[in-house]
């Protein structure tokens, strides 16, 4: 799915009314409408709505779904903000409606003390700024958010299109902004939605369809994207009738130190359930026992040292891997830091790279420009500020991580609630699946393990990228669906990737 900008949108809306045809008012009709169903699904007719209207089109969408909602037997009261500013010519029409229809349901607000005395109940419904606004919220307007804000935690608040206040393309932080329970807004995500920082801004966000014209939304070049199933089915490959393991690739993961073994265990069966031919571990001395017992459809291969590893580029020297993973566990050492340089100046395919080796490239920042191109990286947020500097907001933040793709050739998976993964040339893909569940000691190194066997089976750097994040957070879902969020364990994604592949592709 293509994320739009706030520009973008506009002209889909703008080519819709040309190429449809539709009039503008119609299109408004339509996305209100779509509003009032969802909000007619969620609440019965004993809730009030209290909707606050601003003078532009979002105002408008609040006038057409209070005129929906009262012609279906709801009682709405309509707050309107500055009632004697000049209002959107789709806005003043669809007031004159009202008026002429439902004139007691206009309430006017021109300052802070005009804000109403809410029923227990009532549902508060946002349409004072949707994404034409361009600057901060301020004045009496700032003190009406603050005064949604403050029934936050007796009242539901929805917003329309995007909560007021909210800028869809650049960062809000200490900005004026509504807080809802629920975004309504239409057709695609807004990239503000998928960034930390404004998650107590939009609440769950629900994605409505308006039939915007598809000749637009297909044809029109975008850098941000979601990843969805349609994608996900165009990436995978099922298995060949006549295959065999050396179809799907021999994979090294180099991995574990002593005390760290747990997280070497996990990447390693992660990466058999996803799909590799041949798995190979590098461990240090004391976890072969650990790792044969624990993984014994794994291969093992350990270093001299007892504690941690220092000749693992030379078990890569010896063999063909189809693919190489390395980190989870794995310490760093001054002699695991000297043998991870001369692998990554000895081995030039893609490898994925995570955990302790992250914490070794920022130690030594010049060993990012040996490592491979098209090699995947998965920092958490505190691992990619070690790497790559500090920023002020999410925003930066995810400019920095492409500027850094596309400047180093790689694939930067920065973890989250929507993982971003920053792509060579220049694009970025939010994953939507996954859970607070997955919050817990061990997840990264399950997706190590899940990227490092699919690359082994020749999907190329960015299929397996996005496949295993897909699957990754898929399997967690079904482990949350089944275990409980609190309940579930990293182990438990591996034991769902099975389901996974069955149900989520």
């Amino acid at each position: 799915m293509k994320i739009f900008s706030a520009a973008q949108v506009r002209e889909a809306d703008a080519y819709t009314i040309q190429h449809e045809p539709v009039s503008s008012l119609q299109l408004m009709e339509r996305a209100a409408g779509a509003c009032a169903v969802w909000l007619e699904e969620h609440f019965t007719p004993e809730h009030s709505f209290y909707i606050f209207c601003g003078k532009g089109n979002n105002g408008g969408d609040g006038l057409v779904i209070a005129r929906m909602l009262l012609g279906a037997g709801y009682t709405a009261i309509v707050c309107l903000l500055q009632p004697g500013g000049q209002r959107s010519p789709d806005n003043a029409a669809n007031l004159q409606l009202l008026r002429e229809h439902y004139p007691s349901c206009l309430y006017e607000i021109g300052a802070v003390a005009d804000f109403p005395e809410l029923p227990a109940g009532a549902v508060i419904v946002d349409a004072i700024f949707g994404t034409g606004l361009n600057k901060p919220v301020d004045g009496w307007i700032a003190g009406i958010i603050h005064q949604i804000n403050d029934h936050y935690h007796r009242h539901n608040i929805i917003a329309i299109d995007i909560p007021s206040g909210l800028m869809a393309d650049s960062s809000s932080r200490h900005m004026p902004v509504i807080q809802a329970h629920h975004t309504l807004s239409f057709e695609c995500y807004k990239l503000a939605f998928l960034l930390p920082e404004n998650a107590a801004s939009t609440g769950a966000v629900d994605i409505l369809p308006i039939r915007l014209h598809p000749g637009y939304l297909t044809q029109t070049p975008v850098r941000f994207h979601v990843t969805d199933r349609d994608m996900i089915q165009t990436i995978y490959q099922p298995r060949a009738p006549f295959s065999h393991k050396g179809t799907y690739g021999h994979a090294l993961l180099i991995a574990g130190s002593y005390g760290k073994m747990g997280a070497a265990v996990l990447s390693a069966g992660a990466c058999l359930r996803a799909g590799v031919g041949l798995l190979t571990c590098y461990v240090p001395h004391s976890g072969y026992q650990i790792m044969q017992l624990s993984e014994p459809c794994a291969m093992c291969l350990t270093d001299e040292e007892e504690r941690y590893s220092s000749r693992f580029h030379e078990a890569v020297a010896q063999t063909s891997y189809a693919a190489v993973g390395i980190g989870p566990g794995l310490g760093t050492h001054n002699a695991t830091a000297l043998a991870f340089e001369k692998l990554l100046e000895s081995y030039q395919r893609p490898m994925v790279i995570d955990a302790d080796a992250l914490n070794l490239l920022s130690v030594y920042p010049y060993l990012l420009y040996k490592v491979p191109a098209g090699s995947i990286l998965t920092p958490h947020p505190k691992e990619f500020e070690r790497l790559f500097g500090h920023s002020d907001n999410d925003f930066d933040r995810l400019e920095l991580l492409s500027a850094q793709a596309v400047k180093l050739q790689l694939y930067i998976l920065l973890k989250g609630r929507y993982s971003a993964i920053a792509c060579p040339d220049g694009a970025v893909y939010f994953n939507p699946t996954g859970n607070p569940g997955m919050a817990t000691g061990g997840s990264g190194d399950v997706l190590t393990g899940i990227l490092t066997g699919l690359l082994a089976q020749q999907y190329t750097p960015k299929a397996a990228v996005l496949l295993g994040a897909w699957l990754h957070g898929f399997a967690g879902d079904l482990a949350a669906a089944h275990l409980s969020q609190e309940a579930m364990t990293a182990a438990d994604i591996t034991a769902f990737l099975g389901q996974a592949f069955r149900e989520g592709i």
